[in-house]
């Protein structure tokens, strides 16, 4: 309690120096970096960058990446997770001490702080991610044992917190929190918690006292030495997929059962490259992708309708950034976006063969800001 008071206080006194002094490179937009003339639309994509502590946007046209004027902001603090509410209007940025709030111009794209620049929210955030009706904000805690869970105010930014969710951990497991995800339908929120495999929480918007029931655990075994490090879930909300580091690794598919629980796909997990860090489905649920953070790499797989096995897509692996960290859908659902933490380059963009159904062929690339900017989350507009 005292560390948390302490941390507190401190991002509260930050904000309050910075309100009265104007502490330089705090809440500042800074220079974009190029990119093509196709005119904004209300398809972006926010790029969080560690090493350089920025977060920075940009529109997506038609095979073109181009940075929005008002979007580049100077955090004062590495981000470590990024999500966009439904409704498009609120970008949330997290990092290892609180999460802050950015309104989204639906226009342009361009972003301005909320809450006079102070923190909306208190959590040591490893992952987050935002219910599909709009009015919760889960953040998977760093401590590696609680969820915090915060209640929206959709018109400041503004999170109210609930007591923080402590989730099952297998026996003898070691935690390290990688990913939270939640289900499109909304039922169901998932965790991806590395070698202590996950937690599969079942979800009840209607409550006001706090969304989380009835946790079950996906194992991978006390000694493993595999790890589970990111989610996603198909569009009809029935098949999960893991990308899973280590000897055993791979793509992990599992059907989502009644009450949420997972029964693994013939075949699972299915072969990738090294270190999977990330995973996306394509806006039809047709196919998924894992990027490979060691290759720096991404594999494609397409999905088979009655039966979620996996089969390696036509040129995969698809070649992309250094320690290609991030995957994310566009909101048109033509492209598919990574961002890499070791640049060469940052952002890249692919879309989707014309022939080949499924196959990634290259659209373009951008830098995030002046490199090395360190790359480690992707939010689209929905």
């Amino acid at each position: 309690m005292m560390g948390l008071l302490r941390r507190v206080a401190a991002v509260l006194g930050l904000t309050a120096l910075c309100w009265t002094t104007g502490c330089a490179g705090f809440w500042v937009a800074v220079g974009n970096s190029g990119g093509s003339t196709t005119t904004p639309t209300n398809d972006y994509v926010y790029v969080a960058n560690a090493t350089t502590e920025t977060v920075s946007g940009f529109a997506v046209g038609t095979g073109t990446l181009t940075s929005v004027t008002g979007t580049s902001y100077s955090l004062g603090f590495p981000p470590t997770a990024v999500a966009v509410n439904p409704a498009d209007s609120i970008l949330f940025v997290g990092s290892n001490t609180a999460i802050y709030a950015f309104a989204i111009n639906s226009s342009t794209g361009a972003l301005s702080v909320l809450n006079g620049g102070g923190a909306v929210g208190y959590a040591y955030v490893a992952s987050m991610d935002i219910s599909p009706d709009g009015n919760w904000l889960i953040a998977l805690d760093q401590n590696n044992l609680t969820l915090d869970e915060f209640l929206i105010n959709s018109s400041t930014g503004v999170l109210t917190a609930y007591n923080p969710t402590y989730y099952p951990v297998p026996s003898g497991a070691t935690v390290v929190a990688h990913g939270v995800k939640f289900a499109p339908s909304g039922n169901y929120l998932f965790l991806a918690l590395g070698t202590a495999g996950d937690v599969v929480y079942t979800f009840d918007t209607a409550l006001t006292s706090g969304a989380l029931t009835t946790p079950l655990s996906l194992s991978l075994g006390s000694a493993s030495t595999n790890s589970d490090n990111a989610l996603a879930v198909s569009p009809d909300s029935t098949l999960l997929f893991i990308a899973r580091s280590g000897p055993g690794g791979g793509l992990a598919a599992y059907t989502i059962g009644s009450g949420g629980s997972l029964a693994q796909v013939s075949g699972s997990p299915f072969s990738a490259g090294a270190l999977p860090f990330s995973v996306a489905v394509n806006a039809a649920g047709t196919d998924v992708y894992v990027a490979n953070r060691t290759d720096g790499t991404i594999s494609g797989f397409s999905i088979a309708s009655s039966s979620g096995v996996l089969t390696a897509l036509s040129g995969s692996p698809y070649q992309s950034g250094s320690a290609v960290t991030a995957l994310a859908v566009d909101n048109s659902g033509d492209y598919l976006l990574a961002a890499a933490n070791g640049g060469s380059p940052d952002l890249t963009m692919y879309s989707y063969d014309p022939t080949i159904a499924g196959k990634l062929d290259f659209s373009t690339s951008i830098a995030t800001g002046t490199d090395p900017t360190g790359p480690v989350a992707l939010a689209t507009t929905h």
